[in-house]
């Protein structure tokens, strides 16, 4: 019969040497990956296109204030 792992053993190291797949999926599965991705650039351009303004806005505001000119609300 053959023994079941235990449940007391710890986590074990893996390490993948090769992995045998056709160059056909694989461009397949890159053109998904690449697709995927374009959702995540989207909205890492909003989230840059909004707080570049306000860092922008909240350094001139402090320089203003640093040199002494009346900060407008």
């Amino acid at each position: 019969m053959s023994e079941e792992p235990r449940a007391s053993e710890g986590p074990r190291e893996v390490t993948v040497t090769d992995i045998q797949m056709p160059i056909g999926s694989m461009i397949v599965f890159m053109v998904k990956w690449a697709i995927a991705s374009i959702p995540a650039l989207i909205i890492f351009l909003i989230i840059i296109g909004l707080s570049i303004p306000m860092l922008v806005g909240i350094a001139t505001s402090a320089f203003r204030g640093l040199m002494g000119f009346p900060v407008t609300p």
